[in-house]
């Protein structure tokens, strides 16, 4: 792997650096206790990425907060399972309670003192500020859905990513966006012949998880399983 020609890595946070599934899980764990559920964490994880996917399509200016509610609310639906306001508003809430991948924090410190950190992330400023403190690290930029208006896959997402870069003295060329969903990430950079790096947190459990399937994306040239073994080649 030769980064030499790159000044700047842009990331996905969740998923890629802050463990989504885990917290969203674990979020849940109240409402499927109350219900009496008997349900399967992979399960759950598969239909909250189909009906998350579904509402940020139809309602692009949803706050993520609102986005998470309306979710666990069609979810119950689907279920046929009870749900309260108070319930959906809690899990809307909750972003910042999601815990951090361990390595996350001290690779970005280590990826820091060579490139320029971007984020480009499904969330709203005040839940990523709150996941932000786990990360350690101060982002020379940040760019949410709620800045943009939209979700990515989007083709919004990028091209305000693109539109921003200047700002810190990058051009698309020197560039790496570095993400785990194929759907979110790497399907949007290769459209965009965005140069990207695959952290697969996945890679024992298969499957897509918490994210929407992906749909003719390629495995990026570059494939690693954790930010810690990433961070290693990036520096050698």
């Amino acid at each position: 792997m030769d980064l030499t020609g790159f000044q700047a890595l842009s990331f996905d946070c969740y998923g890629t650096l802050i463990d989504w599934e885990t917290g969203i899980w674990q979020a849940l764990q109240p409402w499927i206790e109350r219900t009496g559920q008997d349900i399967e964490r992979e399960s759950l994880l598969a239909q909250f990425g189909g009906v998350e996917t579904i509402i940020e399509t139809r309602q692009p200016d949803l706050r993520y907060p609102l986005v998470l509610a309306e979710t666990l609310r069609t979810m119950a639906a689907n279920l046929g399972v009870d749900v309260t306001d108070e319930e959906c508003t809690v899990f809307g809430a909750s972003v910042g309670t999601w815990p951090a991948f361990p390595d996350s924090a001290e690779a970005l410190k280590r990826l820091k003192q060579r490139f320029k950190l971007i984020i480009l992330s499904n969330v709203d400023r005040a839940s990523f500020a709150r996941s932000n403190t786990k990360l350690g690290v101060d982002f020379d930029l940040i760019i949410t859905a709620e800045d943009v208006g939209a979700y990515k896959p989007a083709q919004r997402n990028f091209d305000r990513l693109f539109a921003e870069i200047g700002s810190i003295g990058i051009s698309k060329n020197d560039l790496v966006h570095v993400a785990e969903s194929l759907f979110h990430d790497h399907g949007p950079a290769q459209r965009n012949h965005l140069t990207s790096v695959w952290i697969h947190r996945r890679h024992e459990k298969g499957g897509s998880g918490a994210t929407h399937p992906p749909e003719g994306v390629h495995e990026p040239e570059w494939r690693f399983t954790s930010m810690a073994s990433f961070a290693d080649a990036a520096l050698a």
